[in-house]
């Protein structure tokens, strides 16, 4: 899938030179801070869990009482793990039982009892990323054993009903039916709770919530798919929001295969601080790489807020940013679900041909990424017949561009929260497009000097213009003036940022130590 669109080589690699350039100062800004989900996580990995009478988890406790005496800077390992040889225990969620009933007191150690506590956080925190090593392991053998999907694109269907419990039997009838990929997207509005819930939920709305036991039931049930059907039936949920590093954690114990996390969706489109989301995404794509799980990013909302033929380039530049990122903390290539979309209003003129030069650049321009093609919504009008023809060309495009995940559109999107039998319908159209053309990207080649082509190194030259201005001003002020999806979010602005602190010249994260150790 390379040469198609006579794309200049040396363009291409100074639009990535640029990206790196435009992502290098927010990467030292997330390397020189912590946020209170990165901390956390940190102590999820070291083993606390569950949740006080009132449904607040102990790992919330503990950070709050550590950040109460010590403050953030200097993280939570080391206060912790002091304060737990102090009192002779050996039980994290017992010591944060203790501090949320103000009994015991944090300090940030120093000489040898630093060395100490920095040594027994460095322990715990390695059994719990031995037990992500391990889940990854369990997922190779699992892909051996059932296999893959036979086709590519692999089919990407969303079940959320609210009830996890009901979620379940939709989810293996969808896989029973095709879906190679199945996502529980989480209940409106849990990105904005600075809390991870516990336990299996039945309450969400227009979702479920993303909880570990969740994880746990969904991927146990399709384990038992993936038996019966012969052949691995992957996981997604969500890491992003004010939880993401802790949400990506869990994912990666309980062997969830896809998570979405894009580097800028929680800024545009839930108004949180760009420095908290930028310091959580490093890290928790630092979990997801050592987890094995592919990233899907999310620059498909952007064309839900802006035209997706004039700001078709600041997708490009998003996918060029995140790449950046996504590398930087270790992910490879294969790990790579970038985002794109079929959002071009139908009534343009050469609509089709003008989609088909978009998702063909992003194809190129990451020929081994895995590439996440999002079917239309924003111009769905609640006509079932012309919503299903649209979605019938948009499977035909991600053919005819060798997409490789290919999200299911639903004709009733827009209408009402899609039933067993519009699912069905869906699975229905995906299944005749790939099997009558699932090859067609073999065979198609635009015209040279045609329509498709000039389109495509057009969005080139508009995404290379910038990341120029980006690198003469900075990203994060590229972003206070709305450069992405037409949203201003200044820097010093937004949801979560009290929780986000520098580090103190003692800052100590055994986790981000053994990951980045290994990369």
């Amino acid at each position: 899938m390379t040469g198609k669109l006579d794309l200049d080589p040396v363009l291409v690699a100074r639009a990535r030179e640029l990206a790196r350039r435009a992502g290098q100062p927010v990467v030292d800004l997330a390397r020189s801070h912590t946020t209170v989900s990165v901390e956390r996580a940190v102590l999820r990995l070291a083993g606390v869990t569950g949740a006080d009478p009132d449904g607040i988890p102990w790992v919330n406790r503990l950070v709050d009482a550590v950040v109460a005496d010590v403050g953030l800077g200097h993280g939570v390992a080391a206060p912790v793990f002091d304060a737990l040889a102090r009192e002779g225990g050996t039980d994290l969620t017992l010591l944060a039982q203790k501090a949320a009933a103000g009994s015991v007191r944090f300090t940030a150690p120093t000489g040898r009892a630093a060395t100490a506590a920095r040594s027994a956080a460095r322990r715990a925190v390695a059994a719990g990323v031995r037990r992500i090593d391990r889940r990854r392991a369990e997922r190779e053998r699992l892909v051996k054993r059932h296999g893959d999907p036979a086709q590519r694109p692999w089919i990407y269907l969303i079940v959320a009903t609210g009830d996890i419990y009901e979620d379940i039997p939709q989810a293996q009838a969808a896989a029973r039916a095709g879906a190679d990929v199945i996502a529980v997207i989480r209940s409106t509005g849990q990105s904005l709770l600075d809390y991870v819930p516990e336990g299996a939920t039945r309450e969400g709305f227009a979702g479920t919530y993303a909880t570990q036991e969740n994880f746990r039931l969904m991927r146990a049930a399709l384990d038992d798919s993936s038996k019966e059907l012969g052949r691995y039936v992957r996981l997604t949920n969500y890491a992003s929001g004010l939880c993401m590093p802790e949400m990506a954690t869990l994912a990666g114990l309980e062997r969830l295969d896809m998570m979405l996390n894009d580097s800028m969706y929680g800024i545009l489109f839930r108004d949180i601080n760009p420095i908290r989301t930028f310091v959580d995404q490093r890290f928790s794509r630092q979990v997801h790489a050592r987890a094995g799980i592919i990233i899907n990013t999310g620059e498909d909302n952007y064309l839900t807020t802006a035209d997706a033929v004039d700001e078709a380039h600041t997708v490009t530049v998003s996918q060029l940013l995140n790449e950046f990122f996504a590398h930087e903390a270790g992910l490879a290539d294969w790990q790579l679900g970038l985002g794109h979309a079929f959002e071009i209003n139908p009534e343009v003129p050469e609509s089709f041909r003008l989609e088909l030069a978009h998702a063909l650049l992003a194809r190129e321009l990451f020929p081994d990424a895995p590439l996440k093609w999002m079917p239309p919504t924003k111009h769905m009008t609640g006509d079932v017949f012309r919503g299903n023809l649209l979605d019938g060309f948009f499977n035909l495009a991600g053919a005819l561009t060798g997409q490789g995940i290919l999200l299911v559109g639903m004709m009733t999107e827009a209408v009402v929260t899609p039933w067993l039998s519009d699912r069905d319908i869906a699975l229905q159209n995906v299944r005749y497009v790939l099997g009558a053309a699932g090859g067609l990207h073999e065979d198609f080649v635009p015209a040279a000097g045609g329509f498709i082509r000039r389109r495509a190194n057009q969005v080139l030259g508009e995404a290379l213009d910038l990341l120029e201005r980006i690198g003469e001003q900075t990203l994060l002020t590229a972003i206070a003036e709305g450069t992405f999806g037409i949203m201003k979010r200044p820097a010093d602005r937004g949801k979560g940022l009290d929780g986000v602190a520098a580090h103190e010249a003692d800052y100590y994260n055994p986790a981000t130590e053994i990951l980045e150790a290994a990369a």
